[in-house]
């Protein structure tokens, strides 16, 4: 929705917002926008007598301010809705669908066309370092979307891609999640298939090949031509080096991306994007060499800070797929003699109702130690991580949290922080402390 309200200002709205918890990078980015924000759902912002409400999915049937929407009869849309009635019709749309790597592979994706001189539009759930906001409005025909299952508003349940009528639609993973939504994966596939649905016979799929449940989503129908990465006759990785990789096509080699991400998971994501940008017109070379200049997303293990030799690491992560998948990119760049911290907050709402929790001790497995901030959890986070042993620790209270951080990291420690939201602005704080640690040490 921030993204959004970027759009909206840049097609010369007035744009104002409410929300709760606003936190960084997008509270900055919409503050430099000269967005305001007003924190909370009061009914007295009808006062504002905007044209039109753009809902978001986090607004519910009892929310203050939807209520006094409904009873006075105010004009609303949801996000996704508007956004293809007012900027995406007439533009060829490039969306990235999947369960992990949407914002990176967009990110990506976005840069490879704007290296190539293309200065596509975009709205990303991330902020890529590249661009330095996490939405914009072009005059190009190309833009680039994150598409996200997720449902589109309270009055709308379908998944907010079908909305966008993409020419080309990346197909990264699939697993389940959402589970506050969705019942099963089967229900999951439904919708991507509605996706596939929408996607003209002129447009193509870039999929991954290697996806058991996108293939089958793939067999329920398909009318558009499709490319396949992760697989071996099609788009794969060569050989892979400590500072980059080959990239094959048909089992040749096209170039090497020379970069410092981590993990199969971005290599993987680098293949969909250089796909999905050579069905958008950039040659395959060209989108190699510009991932060497690709910067990484805020968020997705951004280094926040090293001090006295702890290096403390910003993550999304919050899926055990994901939290495995971060730690282990963190193992292979520091080595198994570094001490790895992992600092999870499982916030997202399929964590907190603990359809996941089982697969959580082993997504920490590649730490040394394991700290779990368990406030507002509904299940046993202490049993669950049971079989960690001396490894795990959970803690309900912030400040007994942060105090045990500080008095654990030692010279060498890598403190791997992952949320899907601010986590009390615990990064900062836990810099500061070590800091002011520092000094009283002098």
């Amino acid at each position: 929705m921030a993204g959004i309200a970027l759009i909206a200002r840049q097609a010369g709205h007035r744009v104002t917002g409410c929300d709760a918890g606003v936190y960084p990078p997008m509270s900055t980015q919409l503050e430099h926008a000269g967005i305001d924000v007003v924190q909370g759902y009061g009914a007295e912002q009808l006062d504002l007598t905007p044209d039109l409400w753009v809902i978001g999915n986090v607004v519910t049937r009892g929310n203050p301010l939807m209520e006094a929407l409904l009873d006075a009869g105010e004009p609303y849309i949801s996000g996704p809705q508007w956004l293809a009635e007012q900027v995406l019709r007439g533009k060829q749309v490039l969306a990235v669908a999947g369960t992990h790597g949407k914002t990176t592979t967009a990110s990506m994706t976005a840069w490879l066309l704007e290296s190539a001189g293309m200065q596509p539009g975009f709205l990303i759930g991330g902020m890529p370092e590249n661009f330095g906001v996490s939405a914009r409005l072009t005059d190009s025909p190309l833009f680039v979307i994150e598409a996200d299952e997720y449902d589109t508003a309270f009055f709308d349940k379908r998944s907010k891609f079908i909305h966008y009528r993409s020419h080309i639609v990346v197909l990264n993973n699939l697993e389940f999640d959402h589970a506050d939504i969705f019942p099963d994966l089967a229900a999951i596939e439904t919708q991507f298939h509605h996706l596939v649905r929408t996607i003209p016979r002129s447009g193509w799929i870039v999929a991954n090949g290697a996806d058991a449940a996108i293939t089958r989503v793939l067999r329920r129908g398909c009318w558009t031509p499709v490319d396949r990465f992760a697989v071996a006759d099609d788009w794969a990785v060569g050989e892979v080096s400590a500072d980059g990789f080959e990239v094959l096509r048909e089992g040749a080699p096209v170039g090497r991306v020379q970069w410092s991400l981590l993990g199969e998971h971005n290599r993987l994501n680098a293949l969909a994007a250089v796909a999905a940008a050579a069905r958008a017109g950039v040659a395959p070379p060209e989108a190699i060499a510009a991932l060497g200049r690709f910067r990484g997303v805020k968020r997705r293990m951004e280094m926040r800070g090293a001090v006295n030799g702890i290096t403390v690491y910003d993550d999304f992560a919050h899926h055990p797929t994901a939290i495995a998948t971060t730690l282990a990119g963190l193992r292979a760049r520091v080595g198994p003699s570094a001490r790895i911290l992992a600092v999870l907050e499982p916030r997202s709402n399929t964590m907190k109702l603990g359809v996941m929790k089982d697969a959580l001790a082993a997504s920490l497995a590649d730490a040394d130690l394991a700290f779990c901030y368990t406030a507002d959890l509904g299940w046993d986070a202490a049993a669950v991580l049971q079989p960690l042993g001396a490894k795990a620790r959970c803690e309900p209270d912030f400040a007994s949290l942060l105090d045990l951080l500080v008095t654990t990291a030692r010279a060498g420690d890598q403190v791997l922080i992952m949320s899907n939201g601010g986590f009390n602005g615990i990064h900062d704080k836990l810099l500061a402390r070590l800091r002011s640690q520092q000094t009283g040490a002098r």
